[in-house]
């Protein structure tokens, strides 16, 4: 055993590091697909708040 101890959810899917990029359709694979989905909706919101708003000219939501 290590100096630290380990988690039981780190190796909780199939086995292997639930971090590990993989390719293919694993939970690995959806993993980093979310975490990356976050990113990009955050980056949206940031861009949206910063006046860049491609959504708001398209529906012409505010005048």
């Amino acid at each position: 055993m290590g100096p630290y101890p380990t988690d039981a959810t780190e190796k909780a899917y199939n086995g292997s590091d639930r971090n590990a990029v993989k390719f293919g359709f694993t939970p690995q694979s959806e993993l980093w697909q979310g975490r990356l989905a976050m990113i990009g909706f955050v980056a949206y919101l940031l861009w949206d708040l910063k006046g860049y708003s491609i959504l708001r000219d398209l529906l012409q939501l505010i005048q």
